[in-house]
């Protein structure tokens, strides 16, 4: 890459640094220094311009047994990578609204009604072709995520290993035994440290209710097939170039053998197996296999740094997630929550900005702006008049959808579900969905 990692992580870290003391950990009461961890999504043009466009902060999840209650409202998972590219989607999506206004970006672009005729818009067959998104990411901007933790899963385990005071391997259960054939690994956390290359749950504390949410490392393997959108954004805007260039770490949470398992499509990877999808782009998905980096910048608030000016005090995790978006947006939440919202009331009054009914809603109005305004004189010119509001009309059925879960189930979104469920088959072994949060409406 042309710019150094450095530059990046300093880039987030300055836009994080010019937040509000309020949105920070802070030294408890009891002398416990608080540290979170912080990841943010950096656009470099050809240029070499950087924008930072999205930050956030955070490391906990939301106990399975009350995903059904979340109608849509509650964050489901708040680790910082998670929530960023949550956060990120918000950005998009703004961004979608100010084209469909009229507006410009430096981001993304209408696409032409004859590029999408040549991306195989069309009926739904069995080579799943649709690709009729009416937005695209620009071709010459490149995306770049830093995380001030290693994320946690597969890419970590080293990490947890070297920092046992006995790191003799655990024994492992018959499910995980390499010779067993029958029976169904279940998502370990932190146990069994010693077996790499599976899929995990987030990590907690062993009296903690227990998540179906997926580790870090397993989602970031997986957007390597997806891209960083969501299946709502997917609607509007193209898979191509929404990927991850680069994954930037610090060189003091970095483990090459544990980032080449968990992420790399060569020999010795655990995406080996799907090096067949980097040359299928059916519906726009194939796999982009991201380059990891490290940084020597430390964030003032990563585990390593609170340890260092903690002494004998002690660290503790902070309980506060962060969210910021370019487009001016800047939130708390606390729970999955609006800070100051009861997670226990689950209601819109108290949703994200990034959560699932809020963005579902703004995909929902902006495809409105789409079919039933007048193109503005900027697009007039870009997009003939035969064929106009069509692909609108097909998308604007799907988001029209009577459930979150229908919506998701839209045959356009075939093509995603296909190359997601091929990974989970053949990578990502052990997956079981996190379901019960589908079937609320706007």
């Amino acid at each position: 890459m042309t710019i150094s990692p450095d530059v990046i992580a300093e880039l987030v870290q300055k836009h994080y640094d010019a937040l509000p003391a309020k949105r920070k950990p802070t030294i408890r009461g009891n002398g416990l220094r608080e540290w979170v961890p912080l990841a943010g999504i950096v656009a470099q043009d050809k240029n070499d311009e950087l924008w930072c466009l999205s930050i956030a902060t955070g490391m906990k999840c939301l106990p399975s047994s009350k995903v059904a209650q979340a109608q849509g409202n509650l964050l489901h998972d708040w680790h910082a990578e998670v929530l960023v590219i949550r956060a990120f989607n918000r950005f998009v999506l703004d961004e979608c609204k100010i084209l469909a206004q009229g507006g410009s970006s430096k981001f993304l672009r209408r696409r032409t009604i004859g590029e999408i005729k040549n991306s195989q818009i069309g009926k739904i067959e069995k080579d799943i072709s649709w690709h009729g998104q009416s937005f695209t990411w620009k071709e010459d901007i490149f995306l770049h995520m830093y995380c001030s933790e290693a994320p946690c899963g597969d890419a970590s385990m080293e990490l947890i290993m070297a920092s046992q005071e006995d790191a003799t391997p655990w024994d492992l259960p018959p499910e995980f035994l390499p010779n067993n054939t029958t029976a169904s690994p279940t998502l370990p956390g932190r146990a069994y440290f010693s077996h790499l290359g599976i899929t995990r749950r987030k990590p907690a504390r062993p009296d903690a209710p227990p998540t179906l949410s997926k580790s870090c490392s397993d989602k970031l393997a997986l957007h390597q097939l997806t891209s960083l959108l969501s299946s709502t954004t997917a609607l509007l805007v193209s898979p191509n170039h929404v990927y991850i260039h680069t994954l930037i770490l610090p060189l003091s949470r970095y483990s090459a053998v544990a980032c080449h398992r968990a992420f790399s499509v060569s020999p010795g990877g655990r995406m080996s197996c799907l090096a067949h999808l980097t040359s299928n782009t059916k519906g726009g998905y194939a796999f982009h296999p991201f380059a990891v980096a490290t940084t020597t910048s430390e964030f003032a608030f990563s585990q390593k740094q609170a340890k260092e000016e903690a002494g004998a005090a002690g660290i503790a995790p902070s309980n506060l997630a962060l969210a910021w978006t370019l487009s001016g947006l800047e939130e708390a939440t606390l729970g999955g929550v609006l800070q100051g919202r009861k997670q226990s009331a689950a209601d819109a009054r108290g949703a994200s900005f990034a959560s699932r009914r809020k963005l579902w809603g703004l995909a929902v109005e902006i495809v409105g702006l789409l079919s039933t305004s007048p193109l503005p004189p900027l697009l007039q010119d870009i997009r003939p008049e035969e064929g106009e509001g069509e692909i609108e009309v097909e998308i604007g059925k799907a988001l029209g959808a009577k459930t979150y879960g229908e919506m998701k189930g839209s045959s356009l979104l075939e093509a995603r579900r296909r190359v997601k469920e091929e990974a989970r088959v053949e990578a990502l072994k052990g997956w079981v969905r996190n379901l019960g949060d589908e079937y609320f409406h706007l």
